[in-house]
C-alpha cells in the first residue's frame, strides 16, 4: 500500500470510531448505575460509589493509589527470580526496579533493559501489563474530573476517583484491549507461555527465540500509551508486529482513544461543538508533524543514504521508511513511546520532529485522558490570551478564568518545561550523566534532552545511543516520570476545584466563541509558541544544529 494510502487508511477507520467510541466514553463516566463486578470490587475496597470527592480528596486518592502501585510493582521486579514463569531471570537491581516501576506506574514505560533479557513472562503480564490498564484509567480519571470541573456549578465535588478508575478500567480498557488481541493474534503476533525455543538462523549460528504473552500485553501497551516492548526492538520485533498490516493495527490502537476524547468531552459538556474544535486542533498539529518528518526523512543528507537513495538505517524494510515515519509520529504525538525503528537513526531533523511532537506537551492527540486536558490547558491559554486582547475576564463555557484559575494553568505549562531542561542540564553537568552519552556534539547534546523530553511526557521513547541502565539515570529519569506525570494532574485537579466551584455565566457579545475555525488556529497558534518559548534553544543547539553539521 502506497503511504498516502496508509495514512487515508487510519485516518479512515479513526473517523468511522470517532463518534461511537466518543459518545461511549461519554457515557461510561455519565452513567448513574453500577455494573456487578464493579459493585463487588467497591464492596471489597469498602467504597461508597455515590459519594462524590472535594479535588483535594479526589487527588490524594490518585497519588496514594499510584504510590501503591509503584511500591508493588518494585517488589514483583525485585523479587522476580522467585517467580513462576521467570525464564531463569533475577530480580532487578534497586536502581533499574525503581525507574522501572515508576515507569509503568507513571504511564511512562521507560525501558532502561532489553525486555527478553531481563524479564519473565509474569514481570511482563502481571506486572507491567496491570499497570499498563490502571495507568491508563488514571490518567482518563484525570481528565474527567476537569470537565466536570467545567460543567458542575456551585460545588466542590468533582467525582469519585475509585468509580472513574474502576469503570476505566472494566469498561474501556478491558474490552478494546480483548478487541485488539484477536486482531493482533490474527495477524501472527506471537501468544504463549513456554521456555526459549533453539534455532539456526542464516550465519549458522544457534540462538534462542523467547516467546511470551506478547498478544495479549501488545494491545494494551498500544491503548494505554505505555509503549514497552516485550522485547529490546519493541515494534520493530518479528514476533510484536509481523507485517505491514499489523503496523498499521497498532497506529491505531495508538491513536483510538485520545483521538476518541475530544468527542467524549463534547458530549459531557453539551455542545458538541467544543469536541470538534479539540479535535481539529490535535489533527492539525498531528498532520503539520507527519508531513514534516516525512519530509526530513525522504530529504536524507549523507554519503551512505544518498548512495542508497534513503535513510534506511534503522528501519525494517519489511515495514519500511514511510510507515516507520508514520509510526514514530504517531507513538511521540500520542504518548505512546513505541517503536517500529530505531528513532536515533532518523535523521536530524526526523528526530528533532519527534522530539517536538512531544515538547508540545503530546496533545495532538496526546495521551489517553492525559491528551484531553492537555489540550484543554493550551485552550485555557488562548482564551486568557484573548481577554487580555480584548480588555475583559476570559470566560470558558460560561466558567471565569480569574487570578486563581490562571495561577494553575501557568503551573501546568511551567512544569513540563521545567521539569525536561532542569533534568538535561544536569545530565550534561554531572560527570555520571556524560558518562551515558554514546556521542559528542549536537547529537550529543540531542540524546539526555530527547530522555528527559520522553520522560518528562509520559512517552518512553529514545534515542538509542544513550546508555541509560546507570544508576544516575535510573534515578533522574525515575524522579523526572513522576514529576512530569503528577505535577500536572495536581494542577489540572486544582483548576477542576476551582471551575466547579464557579456559578455559569450566560454567553454575552464580548465573549469569545471556542468552536470555530479561528479559535482553533488561535489554540494551535498558543500551542505552538509555547513550546517555541521554552524549546527552541535547546532544539536550535540539539537536532537542527546537528542536521547542518
Amino acid at each position: 500500500m502506497s503511504p498516502a494510502g496508509q495514512v487515508l487508511l487510519v485516518v479512515g477507520v479513526l473517523a468511522v470510531l470517532h463518534v461511537p467510541l466518543g459518545n461511549y466514553l461519554a457515557r461510561v463516566y455519565t452513567a448513574s448505575a453500577h455494573g456487578r463486578v464493579e459493585m463487588l470490587i467497591f464492596r471489597l475496597g469498602r467504597i461508597d460509589p455515590e459519594a462524590d470527592q472535594r479535588w483535594p480528596v479526589y487527588l490524594t486518592s490518585l497519588l496514594a493509589f499510584s504510590a501503591v502501585g509503584v511500591g508493588a510493582l518494585y517488589l514483583l521486579l525485585r523479587l522476580q527470580g522467585h517467580l513462576p514463569y521467570s525464564l531463569g531471570h533475577p530480580g532487578m537491581s534497586p536502581a533499574l526496579a525503581f525507574d522501572t516501576a515508576v515507569s509503568f506506574t507513571t504511564n511512562t514505560s521507560w525501558q532502561s533493559y532489553s525486555g527478553e533479557s531481563t524479564l519473565g513472562h509474569t514481570a511482563l503480564a502481571v506486572g507491567l501489563g496491570t499497570q499498563a490498564f490502571l495507568s491508563l484509567a488514571v490518567g482518563m480519571a484525570a481528565a474527567v474530573a476537569l470537565v466536570r470541573g467545567l460543567t458542575r456549578r456551585n460545588t466542590d465535588r468533582v467525582g469519585n476517583f475509585w468509580v472513574d478508575l474502576t469503570r476505566g478500567c472494566l469498561r474501556v480498557a478491558v474490552p478494546l484491549a480483548l478487541l485488539g488481541g484477536l486482531a493482533l493474534l490474527a495477524c501472527g503476533v506471537v501468544q504463549n507461555l513456554g521456555p526459549a525455543h533453539s534455532a539456526t538462523g542464516l550465519a549458522g549460528i544457534r540462538q534462542p527465540l523467547i516467546g511470551g504473552p506478547v498478544a495479549s500485553w501488545e494491545p494494551v501497551k498500544l491503548l494505554s500509551g505505555d509503549g514497552g516492548g516485550a522485547f529490546n526492538a519493541n515494534s520493530a520485533h518479528p514476533f510484536e508486529n509481523p507485517s505491514g498490516l499489523s503496523n498499521l493495527i497498532e497506529i491505531v490502537l495508538m491513536l483510538l482513544i485520545p483521538s476518541a476524547f475530544p468527542r467524549a468531552y463534547g458530549v459531557m459538556v453539551g455542545d458538541r461543538r467544543q469536541g470538534w474544535a479539540l479535535a481539529a486542533v490535535a489533527g492539525l498539529l498531528f498532520a503539520v508533524a507527519l508531513t514534516t518528518a516525512n519530509a526530513a526523512q525522504a530529504g536524507h543528507h549523507g554519503t551512505v543514504p544518498t548512495a542508497v537513495g534513503a535513510a534506511t538505517e534503522g528501519t525494517e524494510t519489511r515495514i519500511g521508511i514511510p510507515a516507520s515515519t508514520l509510526f514514530g509520529a504517531t507513538a511521540t504525538a500520542t504518548a505512546d513511546g513505541a517503536a517500529d525503528a530505531s528513532y536515533d537513526s532518523f535523521t536530524s531533523l526526523g528526530g528533532g520532529v519527534l522530539m517536538a511532537n512531544m515538547m508540545l506537551g503530546e496533545i495532538s492527540p496526546g495521551g489517553g485522558g492525559s491528551g484531553l486536558y492537555g489540550l484543554l490547558m493550551t485552550a485555557l491559554v488562548a482564551v486568557f490570551l484573548g481577554g487580555l486582547l480584548v480588555g475583559r475576564t476570559p470566560e470558558y463555557l460560561g466558567k471565569q478564568v480569574r487570578q486563581r484559575e490562571i495561577t494553575f494553568i501557568a503551573l501546568y505549562a511551567l512544569a513540563l518545561p521545567a521539569t525536561v531542561l532542569i533534568g538535561t542540564a544536569l545530565a550534561l553537568a554531572l560527570p555520571a550523566g556524560r558518562a551515558g552519552l554514546l556521542n559528542t556534539g549536537p547529537h550529543g547534546l540531542a540524546e539526555p534532552l530527547y530522555a528527559f523530553t520522553s520522560a518528562a511526557n509520559s512517552n518512553g521513547s529514545a534515542f538509542a545511543g544513550l546508555n541509560a541502565d546507570t544508576t544516575f539515570y535510573n534515578t533522574a529519569l525515575g524522579v523526572t516520570m513522576l514529576a512530569g506525570r503528577y505535577l500536572p494532574m495536581i494542577f489540572v485537579l486544582a483548576l477542576a476545584g476551582a471551575f466547579a466551584r464557579q456559578g455559569i455565566r450566560p454567553a454575552s457579545r464580548g465573549t469569545l466563541a471556542t468552536h470555530t475555525p479561528f479559535f482553533v488556529a488561535f489554540i494551535t497558534a498558543t500551542a505552538v509558541l509555547m513550546s517555541l518559548l521554552s524549546f527552541l534553544p535547546t532544539l536550535a543547539l540539539g537536532p537542527l544544529a546537528d542536521a547542518l553539521h
